[in-house]
């Protein structure tokens, strides 16, 4: 029997290498995960009534691209949220969480050659979501890996792109706030992207499933920003999700939005390759977007983490307080080394850094760091992160 070897290189999977790293080994004390960005916040309340409310939709076959009231709530959202008008009918689909669209919009919208005919070039920010990578490796695209650093304040650098590399660029991916350092692109940021897309004639992929989260300020979208450049209505497509928003990673609920026409090939995919939510869960999705409370409510609980992270690491060199999303990116001198050296001393359980990164040129943005994620209740996380800092800072 022979295999494809499409798959060959890919490294194995974050969390299967770390239970290769530690599990052989016996905690040092109280288990604490602290690695998997978990949402463990209560999810509303209301959730459990509105899928008893809806539970005959179980017994049909849900909407593919989500029901109209579904649609309806995420582009009335996009408006209240980013003052943006998208059509519900053509530019908004629903999604069975957003892992599925960022692999299948690349599958729906990379051409397989550029129009020189050459091997297109997808861009991904290094570290990053690992999905970004294999969907570039199932369309045949060369993946280009650019770090995102501290010098690079945890954004890719696109100046440092040569114009072969940019003339092959079919699709950027890009993750705003970014897991897993949590940096924000603003508003400069995101229109020098858009003109370099705009010049180079290639797509932008914003992840930007950690909106919500953030201190003080929302985070801009790459949609108003794109609007109120005049860019091309198709350049920019969008990737959202409920699961930590809302506290619903169980859900799989998100949506693509972008132009009509990037919307028409990717529903024209799913409608042979994809899995739609179930009609109660769309209902609870709707329900989601429509309301800002409980978001509202639940964006406080992590800017009181962010102010205990930053009070409890007050003085550690190099730490940088997240300005979104709910990891720390803690720098030592090698993740692995750190990691084992928690679980064997404190029980505590993080991710290395290098695992969520690729190696470039024999240099892996990742090694010097390990993510932490701040997902569990406030006294517990309180207690992780205080036997990080003893264990590994003093």
């Amino acid at each position: 029997m022979t295999f494809p070897e499409r798959y060959s290189s890919l490294p194995e999977y974050a969390f299967p290498r770390l239970r290769s790293l530690l599990d052989a080994h016996k905690p040092g004390g109280e288990v604490m995960h602290m690695t998997i960005g978990e949402p463990k916040h209560p999810f509303p309340e209301w959730v459990p009534q509105v899928i008893a409310e809806h539970a005959e939709g179980f017994g049909n076959y849900p909407p593919n691209d989500g029901s109209p009231e579904l649609l309806a709530a995420i582009t009335d959202w996009l408006s209240r949220r980013y003052g943006v008008q998208m059509d519900p009918a053509t530019q908004v689909m629903a999604l069975n969480g957003t892992r599925e669209g960022l692999f299948n919009a690349l599958l729906a919208l990379c051409p397989e050659q550029t129009s020189r005919g050459e091997r297109p070039v997808v861009l991904i920010p290094n570290p990053f979501y690992q999905v970004y990578a294999v969907a570039a490796m199932t369309v045949g695209a060369e993946p280009v890996f650019l770090p995102t650093t501290a010098e690079t304040g945890f954004l890719p650098d696109y100046s440092t792109l040569t114009p072969d590399i940019l003339n092959r660029t079919e699709v950027a991916y890009i993750c705003s706030p970014t897991n897993p350092q949590g940096a924000v692109a603003d508003r400069d940021y995101w229109a020098n992207l858009i003109a370099l897309a705009e010049k180079y004639d290639f797509q932008i992929f914003a992840d930007e499933c950690y909106s919500e989260i953030y201190r003080d300020t929302p985070p801009p979208g790459a949609l108003e920003v794109a609007r109120e450049g005049g860019a091309h209505p198709e350049r920019v497509v969008v990737f959202h999700s409920l699961s930590k928003r809302s506290n619903l990673p169980g859900l799989r609920s998100g949506f693509v939005a972008g132009g009509p026409e990037s919307l028409h090939r990717v529903r024209q995919l799913r409608a042979f390759a994809g899995a739609p939510l179930p009609l109660p869960l769309q209902r609870v999705a709707e329900r989601a977007w429509a309301d800002e409370a409980h978001a509202a409510e639940n964006r406080a609980l992590y800017q009181e983490k962010y102010a205990l992270a930053d009070d409890i690491f007050a003085g550690i060199d190099g730490y940088q307080g997240p300005a979104a999303g709910f990891f720390l990116w803690l720098p030592v001198d090698d993740g692995e080394v750190a990691a084992m050296k928690l679980w064997t001393e404190t029980g505590v359980r993080v991710l290395p850094g290098a695992y969520l990164s690729r190696d470039v040129n024999n240099q892996n943005p990742g090694k010097g760091y390990i993510r932490v994620a701040m997902v569990a209740p406030k006294q517990e996380m309180q207690r992780g992160l205080e036997q990080i800092r003893d264990c590994l800072f003093k």
